[in-house]
């Protein structure tokens, strides 16, 4: 059977036309994406800044215009009028600001290095009669890391700034080895606070390879170079030396925590146990019950707030995935961590 080559020559020509729109269509669309993502992503570096009283007032605002009567509402922009004539007759430097930080903590406590540069910022502009607000969640992880973003906070307590640390959810191990850093500590009823201890795990495949007929051999110099292994077989020694590096930093940690809380009971609450905001309270392991909303409300009238932000580049998806994939390893297969 025959084919017309003019019809074959249209068909391709048909079908490379569709390809072609289809293909167009796609780069457009990619340009369109790469551009609006552009604009929207922060300056690498940069240091970000809100004012929280702006918002606290437009939620108000936005509430009062649902529920108010008319006379109510003329009653209170009368109000906001005088109010406001008041505070321009005030220099603004007479009113104290509270600066707002926040800390999300993962297992390496990779934040600290946006909250270096926060604190950072804040000391070269803090006032005597400012406050510093921590809205602090962390379960804890590796030792340095927390080490670091404790000593962060050390440098605004240094500074004799009062320094609120703020737990809605949980500050536990090296979250709470930032929090006794504060010189006020808040938490809501049920946020899980303490965990004053050290845990240390490694798997060991040593029988797993004797079984296959696999050797593992490690050659270190020193002799405590490395004590436990993954893949040799360990050695009674080695387990002890272990347990006293963990018996040595839990030390260290507990040292670390009766210097910012002297009032503390360490023999009771450094067992590596946990407890919730109200029994945290009785303990003295923090001293007010009160979630971070209510409190930042408290000081919506007297108080300038800002809220800021260290702004990092931000990551792509694959960048982002294999770092959560990390995350969850590190929790397994990581030495010693608070």
């Amino acid at each position: 059977m025959m084919i017309n080559f003019m019809e074959l020559l249209g068909q391709f020509l048909l079908f490379f036309a569709k390809v072609g729109t289809v293909v167009i269509g796609f780069l457009i669309l990619f340009a369109g994406v790469t551009m609006i993502s552009r604009k929207k992503k922060p300056k690498e570096g940069s240091l970000e800044i809100k004012n929280l009283n702006n918002r606290f007032q437009e939620v108000k605002e936005t509430l009062q215009t649902e529920v108010f009567t008319k006379e109510e509402i003329k009653k209170y922009q009368k109000e906001k009028k005088e109010k406001s004539k008041l505070e321009k007759k005030n220099s603004r430097e007479n009113k104290p600001r509270l600066f707002v930080l926040n800390f999300q903590g993962d297992i390496k406590a990779k934040e600290a290095a946006s909250l270096r540069e926060e604190v950072t910022a804040l000391l070269t502009l803090i006032r005597e009669k400012d406050e510093v607000f921590v809205h602090l969640e962390s379960p804890g992880g590796i030792v340095p890391g927390y080490g670091l973003a404790a000593g962060q906070l050390k440098r605004i307590r240094d500074r004799k700034i009062p320094l609120i640390i703020s737990i809605d959810k949980v500050a536990a191990s090296g979250g709470y080895m930032m929090a006794c850093q504060g010189s006020k500590i808040l938490a809501s009823p049920f946020a899980v606070v303490g965990s004053i201890g050290v845990l240390a795990q490694i798997p060991n495949f040593n029988k797993v390879l004797k079984k296959n007929n696999i050797e593992f051999e490690q050659i270190t110099g020193g002799e405590f170079k490395r004590t436990l292994t993954m893949f040799g077989e360990n050695t009674e020694k080695a387990r002890e030396k272990f347990q006293d590096e963990v018996d040595e930093t839990h030390k260290l940690f507990k040292s670390f925590v009766k210097d910012a809380r002297p009032q503390l009971d360490l023999d009771k609450v450094a067992t590596g146990e946990h407890w919730y905001g109200t029994q945290a309270l009785d303990l003295n392991l923090i001293d007010e019950v009160i979630t971070s909303d209510d409190y930042l409300l408290s000081k919506f009238e007297t108080h300038d707030i800002y809220e800021l932000s260290y702004v990092k580049e931000s990551k792509g998806l694959m960048q982002k995935l294999s770092a959560q994939i990390t995350s969850k390893l590190e929790s397994f297969f990581v030495g010693r961590v608070l």
